[in-house]
């Protein structure tokens, strides 16, 4: 979609600014990630959407609606990549193995440096307005029901330890894949494919 923004025809800059919104939305994801919501200003946005100030509030109100938007389309571009790769999956145990590579994937060289956009707004949660803290809690809380979903089809394919605590099990998950994107800002502690047999372990 394509955003026309008009400015005053006073200024030197009167013609119509046109922008993709989906091009500037990913902009300013790279931004938020990196940065977090309360360190990311306007001006932040501003630089890496190649938009006036004046552009961001007319597109998008402030600062707090463009992370909405932000944070939903981060949502569906990982959800959707993720379904697609356990799509292809036999069972319980393979998804939750082509999960934990969808996760060491994600923090491979610069792209683990740019962060989780979920995990880094789970740490700002106490500070987050309402509406925000809402929509950070509910993607951890959907994201810990899809493991237990997983784990479920794995208990009843046969796949999976059915005397497992399903629940614990997939408390400890989340941990372990939230662990991950955490630890692959920094190089030297980026994890790789060598931890996914000792994780697949806990579900012997």
């Amino acid at each position: 979609m394509v955003l026309s923004m008009h400015d005053n025809p006073n200024k030197d800059r009167g013609r119509p600014r046109a922008f993709d919104t989906d091009a500037a939305l990913d902009s300013a994801m790279l931004v938020f990630r990196q940065r977090g919501y309360h360190a990311t200003s306007i001006g932040d946005l501003g630089q890496a959407m190649q938009l006036t100030t004046g552009s961001i509030y007319k597109a998008f109100t402030d600062k707090q609606t463009l992370f909405a938007s932000v944070f939903a389309r981060y949502l569906s571009q990982r959800n959707g990549s993720l379904a697609a790769r356990l799509a292809q999956c036999e069972n319980g145990r393979d998804q939750l193995a082509a999960l934990l590579h969808f996760y060491v994937d994600s923090v491979c060289d610069v792209e683990g440096e740019r962060g989780c956009l979920v995990a880094v707004s789970a740490v700002e949660l106490q500070t987050l307005d309402e509406e925000l803290a809402s929509a950070v809690s509910a993607a951890l809380i959907r994201n810990q029901q899809n493991l237990q979903q997983i784990i479920r089809l794995g208990q009843q394919d046969g796949s999976v330890n059915p005397a497992l605590d399903c629940e614990a099990t997939a408390s400890l998950m989340l941990c372990i894949v939230l662990g991950m994107r955490v630890a692959g800002k920094v190089a030297a502690t980026r994890p790789d494919s060598s931890i996914i047999p000792l994780a697949l372990k806990l579900l012997d």
